[in-house]
């Protein structure tokens, strides 16, 4: 069990021997979200090391009960502070503050999978959203312009009463991971009529239940919002929660632009989710209080799926949207 002070995210002065080891990034560097974090601390102020963690600038902490870390971190560009912490067995604490700058690419940590490209999947499939009313029907295809890796997927889209069209493909099974980042780039050609933008990662966990790690920019709220189950697994009830953080309504973005969506959020083994931060055409902006049960009984087999929605924001609309480099980190 940590320490008590262990979950207080307070900032602690570098001692002259610093516990705690940084491999990545260095002191100073220059990288891109996501961030590659890799520490390790065997002791902690002449303590057993009993956990560490991890956070930028003034942000939450993540925290493991291990005494080396190897994950990824979301940030926006420019200027940031890593702070790389630990905790000892009896109660010491040590920290190793980091100065770097997000403008470039980074490795990935070895325990680190990442699912690139899934805009290229095959199994991409579309159907009407029932749970949002109204009507609505769309096709998707490979195109090679607009793109930015050279081919990313079209979504068209016919909407009537305030309609969603929800597209999936599923990219592969992995019931043990538990910290997911995604990340990709989506254009839409009119947004105009776009009420909100929707993109998921379904999973199904070792004990059967899926878990729904559900985010969309909502136009209505002007928030990025985040599904828990506040029902039963056995008789859920699906919810958009409001979050702190605010989002541009998605009828606003600027047409034909490529704008970059990075979530990063995490679970526990009974399904129990926390929403960390998203990032924004490079905004980088940390959930408050977003956690809860977001594990449902639906009977699937294993699987890893990712879902993209549409819904309109008029009585009728037609809309056209993009998505390229769809990347999935986990571990």
């Amino acid at each position: 069990m940590l320490p008590r002070f262990a979950v207080v995210l307070s900032l602690f002065s570098i001692p002259a021997f610093a516990a705690v080891s940084v491999t990545s990034p260095i002191n100073g560097a220059q990288v891109t979200s996501p961030i590659t974090v890799v520490a390790k601390a065997a002791t902690c102020s002449s303590q057993p090391t009993a956990a560490m963690g991890y956070s930028l600038d003034y942000g939450p902490t993540t925290i493991m009960q291990a005494s080396a870390i190897s994950a990824l971190a979301l940030a926006g560009n420019g200027l940031h502070v890593l702070h790389v912490k630990c905790w000892g067995v009896h109660g010491s604490a040590d920290v190793v503050d980091a100065p770097i700058t997000v403008v470039s690419p980074s490795s990935v940590p070895e325990n680190v999978t990442v699912a690139s490209n899934l805009q290229l999947s095959p199994g991409w499939t579309g159907n009407h959203d029932p749970g949002g009313g109204g009507t609505s029907t769309g096709t998707t295809a490979l195109v090679s312009s607009p793109s930015l890796s050279g081919q990313a997927r079209q979504f068209t889209m016919s909407l009537s009463n305030y309609g969603g069209e929800i597209f999936h493909t599923p990219f592969g099974t992995d019931t043990a991971a538990t910290h997911f980042i995604y990340d990709a780039e989506v254009m839409l050609a009119d947004p105009s009529n776009v009420a909100n933008v929707e993109m998921d990662l379904n999973q199904v966990m070792v004990n059967g239940q899926t878990v729904i790690f559900g985010v969309q920019c909502d136009g209505w709220s002007g928030t990025w919002d985040y599904t828990l189950n506040t029902g039963t697994q056995t008789n859920p009830v699906d919810t958009w929660e409001h979050s702190n953080v605010p989002c541009p309504s998605p009828s606003t973005w600027t047409a034909n632009v490529w704008h970059r969506v990075q979530i990063a959020y995490d679970r526990d083994s009974s399904g129990n989710v926390t929403y960390r931060s998203v990032v924004f055409d490079g905004a980088e902006s940390d959930f408050i209080g977003a956690t809860g049960s977001s594990s449902f009984a639906l009977g699937w087999a294993a699987t890893l799926l990712t879902n993209f929605q549409i819904d309109g924001i008029a009585a009728s609309a037609s809309v056209t949207a993009y998505l390229d480099n769809v990347t999935v980190f986990r571990w």
